[in-house]
């Protein structure tokens, strides 16, 4: 039997089970990110985890900004999955870290072990979000306990300007190797 797989943007097949570190093109995951709504589409403008990702990037120090911007990179090839959907199915989780870890293999970056700062910003990049993207979701979110989003209002860009921006950010930023 084959191993289920993904086709992308490129025409390549991802393998979502047995997933290889030449199956990983930044292009597909740039498209995916930037096509793919946040909160499942809850929002009340279409708002790109490929936005989110930039965001998250642009809060930490440059030395982890590229591992910043990839944070969400399985994504493109597994979906956003809301966090309450994937805590009821533990194999999800096994999958998407074996996946980050192909992709940080591809691009010289740690992302099974991501910097506190990371993970700090990604929680004000959410509240930020939840602030205003969702107005109607008015109940407290425990994980923001003591996080205080931007301060400027989050300008929701079409799928093609994330996708645009992500690569033009990708390209510039410094690599090892």
């Amino acid at each position: 039997m084959d191993s289920p797989y993904v086709s992308t943007y490129l025409g390549n097949r991802f393998y979502l089970t047995r997933p290889h570190i030449d199956d990983v093109a930044i292009e597909d995951i740039a498209h995916g990110l930037a096509y793919q709504c946040r909160f499942n589409g809850q929002t009340h403008s279409f708002y790109s985890v490929a936005q989110h990702s930039l965001m998250v990037m642009a809060l930490v120090a440059p030395e982890h900004r590229l591992a910043a911007l990839l944070h969400d990179a399985a994504e493109a090839y597994l979906g956003d999955m809301v966090k309450p959907l994937k805590t009821l199915f533990p194999e999800f989780s096994a999958i998407e870290a074996r996946v980050m870890d192909i992709i940080g293999r591809r691009f010289a970056v740690d992302l099974t072990h991501l910097d506190p700062s990371i993970k700090r910003a990604d929680l004000i990049a959410l509240a930020t979000e939840k602030r205003d993207l969702m107005p109607h979701s008015t109940e407290a979110w425990t994980t923001l306990d003591g996080v205080e989003p931007l301060a400027e209002a989050i300008a929701p860009l079409s799928p093609s300007a994330a996708k645009a921006a992500f690569l033009t950010t990708f390209a510039a930023l410094p690599r090892d190797g």
